[in-house]
């Protein structure tokens, strides 16, 4: 199917673009330089999340509406991985690694994840296809569950206290 994208449209589009070429830099930035195990993981998982975002906004730029039942079935393919990873976690996890640089990169890429959800928010509105608003909202929810899962390794590590 073809999209058709109003000047308005692919303005958001390159601005999204944008933003998950810089998620992808960050999370694996990140991976790279913690020396907690669970904390590498799900930065290297969240990683390749923001790669699948940005080949999902390519396609829109390049006039094409994603096929979204492929994107719900990795989607929940990562989510039972993920799950399992929780569970391992919580079973029995390393001692806390509680180091400042841990807690100053999450801090970050938690400030980035609200940041870019609520720029998808925006664009969600102003899309006339409805087919590339449930793209645009998969995505959104995606970088909800982003931010989720870093609040509650920080709540978890004692690097966030919500109040």
């Amino acid at each position: 199917m073809n999209l058709n994208l109003t000047q308005k449209e692919r303005l958001l589009l390159e601005d999204q673009k944008k933003h998950e070429e810089i998620c992808i830099k960050k999370y694996n930035n990140y991976a790279s330089q913690t020396q907690c195990p669970e904390l590498k993981q799900m930065l290297q998982t969240y990683a390749q999340q923001e790669q699948q975002h940005l080949d999902t906004v390519n396609q829109m730029l390049s006039g094409q509406v994603p096929n979204m039942q492929q994107s719900q079935q990795q989607n929940q393919q990562q989510q039972q991985q993920n799950q399992q990873q929780n569970q391992q976690q919580q079973a029995g996890q390393q001692a806390g690694m509680k180091s400042v640089q841990d807690a100053d990169m999450c801090t970050d890429l938690l400030m980035t994840e609200k940041y870019v959800s609520d720029t998808y928010d925006t664009a969600i509105f102003e899309f006339t296809d409805t087919n590339a608003r449930q793209a645009l909202n998969h995505i959104q929810k995606e970088e909800q569950q982003h931010g989720e899962g870093i609040f509650n390794y920080m709540q978890k590590k004692g690097m966030y206290q919500a109040q």
